[in-house]
């Protein structure tokens, strides 16, 4: 699968944010109808890369996140392709009625950039920490919606959906994170990823923590001697349900690993799927219904039980399960 070492203890750390900065760039040389939009956060979103090498493909609009999709999807309407950025929680959680409508309802060609996502955005607190912006995207009609693991999967996530036709939503984060993918790896939206072989426990996983996945993956394979099998689900809609279907056969039990609420995010689609095709039981780890706060990054992903022990523990959980 062309993956780095990801046991050693000199990985990279990029923020995720990064590699979408970096892709924009590329999408933007590739096709000069590729736009970006920001609402006043171009350094904060990695749009100020953009802005340099495409200053006539570059609009800054102010804090006006409902106007950003509205425009975006004016744009679009002409044969554009607009990616509008800003932090999660404003863009899409302030603008999700014009993002319903004008975006996903006219099945426009519009790209969100939704930044700063989960609870480790840090010090910046609840108000900033978007922990269901999952749920409320994957619920609209025609949505796209992809969760990158490292910078490197970001920046071709970010070249795969500028080159794919409809309405999608990028989630990516602000903090520093394992780089474990390379130049290498596959990637394709819709197409989950076997990153570790198990046949013990399916470990379904999304987004940054699916470094700290395989990390859990290894010390139970080290401590407890059970093999867990790590799929990296980066494309939450359309999820990959035979990818899904074929863990919980091969595995007989899941664990679902994002940094979002547990209640309809990743893990609830899941969970869907497995209902109606393949029940087997199954563990989420991710917030427990409640908000963020200030914090280190790290010590919050610990503290809300997002951590590699916390998976560990999901994983003997449902382990048991399957063994009674």
């Amino acid at each position: 699968m062309h993956l780095l070492d990801y046991r050693a203890g000199d990985l990279k750390q990029v923020p995720t944010r990064n590699g979408f900065g970096e892709g924009l760039i590329e999408a933007g040389t590739l096709d000069r109808n590729v736009l970006g939009i920001c609402a006043d956060l171009s350094e904060s979103t990695r749009f100020e890369g953009f802005k340099k090498a495409h200053p006539d493909q570059y609009i800054e609009i102010g804090v006006s996140e409902q106007l950003l999709v509205a425009m975006a999807g004016g744009l679009a309407s002409v044969g554009k392709i607009p990616w509008i950025a800003s932090y999660a929680m404003f863009n899409p959680g302030r603008s999700w009625e014009q993002v319903r409508t004008i975006m996903a309802l006219n099945e426009t060609n519009v790209k969100i950039a939704g930044a700063h996502a989960g609870v480790s955005v840090g010090p910046d607190g609840a108000t900033h920490q978007a922990i269901e912006d999952i749920a409320i995207m994957r619920v609209i009609p025609h949505m796209t919606v992809v969760v990158p693991c490292d910078s490197v999967q970001t920046k071709k996530a970010t070249l795969a959906l500028s080159a794919r036709w409809g309405p999608a939503y990028l989630r990516f984060g602000r903090e520093k994170s394992a780089v474990f993918t390379t130049d290498e790896t596959p990637f394709e939206i819709g197409k989950a990823q076997i990153f570790r072989e198990g046949s013990d426990v399916a470990i379904v996983a999304c987004g940054i923590l699916v470094y700290n996945a395989l990390l859990a993956a290894d010390a139970l394979s080290r401590n407890d001697g059970i093999e867990c099998r790590v799929v990296n689900n980066h494309t939450v809609k359309p999820m990959d349900e035979a990818a899904i279907v074929d863990a919980a056969e091969r595995c007989g039990t899941i664990v679902t690993v994002e940094e979002h609420q547990k209640h309809a995010g990743m893990g609830s689609r899941v969970a869907e799927i497995l209902a109606q095709r393949r029940p087997v039981p199954i563990e989420f780890v991710g917030v427990e219904d409640t908000f963020g706060q200030s914090g280190d990054p790290v010590e919050l992903i610990e503290y809300y039980g997002m951590g590699v022990s916390a998976i560990e523990e999901a994983a003997r959980r449902a382990y048991a399960r399957k063994s009674k």
